[in-house]
């Protein structure tokens, strides 16, 4: 063993550490992670390194206060924190000394030691109830601490702020962050600020999150760096760019919390929306058009037109806007909707009207020609999950920036659920999020429950939001509700196909 050499880093399959387990040429490893007794002999046997037993007396100190060259970290800085070196027999550095203090007497009862060739790690005496690095060469309280992920980094930023504000780092790196800020909370606590100074790496980033939610509101600070660390920043000189990136480091709010003060710039990259009006004035009145990233709900009684009512919006889009358009028609089929589009193009209703072939051609150019609409061929149910699946991928997939869904009640009509108000809030929260995520426009199609008493949705009752059927959800995540209203059964003809449009 003498005589075999570092060779890599790999896993260690006792503790998982990604990178702790030193394998050497000769075939043997050992993992240096502090509480780790993990060995592997050159046969492939695995064994157990003795535990060190807890020390509770003082350790001598071992190695000289010097500058770390190769790290640009002065004298000054390792005298500040305690930290020694070794030389070795080529005049050169050959090992780091990071003492670790107990609790609750301040004496040092811990080292871990760096073995410069081959960045390989090992402790002596204890790191149980200790401090973290640094902690006892700082007393509590006062406006700013910073932690770091390691000792080397937090001699980086100790030297870069020439040893003017307290910086202590993790005991046992990423692995072990919450764990070490727990036992240190209290005095971390003290402090006005605490920044987060850890790699910019995946890992890092994750250790940060995990450790920034246990300090008290407004309390932490994330500093991402743009390299990858601290002593990675000390080394290329970017000390400016450093203490710029330190102080711009912005306050921790927990995931989906947005700071007031980063509102402007939201504000700044929001496109403007546009609202584009309906082809009925007198609806362009009441609800100034409509607009991409809003869910607009129609609704009536049977018979009253809604399909008819979405058709005209599917055709006008193709004029009033640039924008790709999905069609979801879930009672119908393609060739049922297509001949829908085509008939209001023609004025005329073409499953009826007999028109020679290439006046049917024409209307088809100008509709489904253009290339602009996109159907899903289906008919009936279909599941939640399924189609909402479609409607993303209409959006991002086809850039459709407007989406009719005809109509709700059908989604949930297989859906293997007792209750058709739950299914119906899952699903109408479910568009809801996806309208906000894509952005897009959708016009959705939904049923009227029937009337208790009194005359019914189809002799011109008044619709109101309560008649929606199955979920207050429906008018609740709507941006707008729009209710027809017609009597079917009136004697004068001209009430008889006259529409009210009620916005609910």
């Amino acid at each position: 063993m003498a005589d075999s050499k570092f060779i890599r880093h790999e896993p260690c399959p006792e503790c998982g550490s990604k990178n702790n387990l030193a394998r050497y040429s000769d075939g043997h490893a050992v993992c240096f992670s502090l509480g780790c007794t993990h060995y592997e002999y050159a046969s492939g046997e695995v064994a157990e390194l003795p535990v060190i037993e807890h020390v509770s007396k003082r350790l001598e100190v071992t190695g000289v206060h010097k500058a770390i060259p190769e790290r640009k970290i002065s004298q000054k800085t390792c005298e500040k924190y305690n930290v020694t070196v070794e030389f070795g027999t080529d005049g050169k550095i050959s090992k780091h000394h990071y003492p670790y203090y107990n609790k609750s007497t301040n004496d040092q009862i811990g080292t871990k030691v760096r073995i410069v060739d081959g960045k390989q790690f090992y402790s002596t005496g204890t790191l149980q109830d200790t401090m973290l690095f640094g902690q006892q060469a700082w007393s509590g309280g006062g406006k700013y601490v910073t932690i770091t992920e390691g000792e080397a980094d937090a001699l980086a930023v100790a030297e870069m702020f020439d040893c003017k504000f307290p910086v202590v780092s993790l005991k046992t790196g990423c692995s072990g962050a919450v764990k070490d800020i727990k036992e240190n909370l209290e005095w971390l606590e003290t402090f006005d600020n605490v920044v987060v100074c850890f790699d910019s790496d995946e890992p890092g980033q994750e250790a940060a999150k995990a450790v920034l939610d246990l300090f008290s509101p407004n309390k932490a600070k994330n500093l991402k760096l743009s390299l990858k660390d601290a002593g990675e920043m000390l080394k290329e000189g970017k000390i400016r760019d450093f203490t710029s990136e330190w102080w711009n480091a912005k306050t921790y709010c927990p995931s989906g919390i947005v700071s007031g003060l980063d509102t402007w710039e939201i504000l700044k990259s929001r496109k403007n929306v546009v609202s584009v009006p309906y082809p009925w004035e007198g609806l362009n009145v009441f609800t100034k058009g409509f607009r991409q990233r809003e869910l607009v709900t129609i609704t009536s009684g049977s018979g009253m037109g809604k399909s008819q009512v979405t058709r005209e919006l599917t055709h006008y889009l193709r004029d009033a806007t640039e924008d790709n358009v999905g069609v979801i028609a879930l009672e119908e089929g393609v060739d049922k909707t297509t001949l829908g589009l085509m008939s209001v193009e023609a004025s005329k209703p073409l499953h009826i009207v007999e028109v020679p072939e290439d006046e049917e051609r024409q209307y088809w150019e100008r509709t489904l020609g253009t290339g602009r609409y996109f159907f899903f061929d289906h008919f009936g149910s279909e599941r939640e999950d399924s189609l909402l699946s479609r409607v993303r991928y209409l959006a991002k997939g086809l850039d459709c920036r407007w989406i009719i869904l005809d109509h709700l009640s059908i989604i949930v009509s297989d859906q293997e659920v007792p209750d058709e108000r739950k299914a119906i809030d899952s699903i109408m929260t479910k568009l809801r999020s996806l309208v906000q995520e894509t952005g897009i426009g959708l016009f959705l199609v939904s049923h009227l429950k029937r009337p208790g008493h009194g005359r019914g949705h189809e002799e011109g009752a008044n619709v109101s939001l309560a008649d929606l059927r199955g979920s207050a959800a429906i008018a609740q995540l709507s941006d707008m509700v729009i209710g027809l209203e017609r009597n079917q059964q009136h004697d004068d003809p001209v009430v008889r196909n006259t529409s009210t449009v009620r916005v609910l």
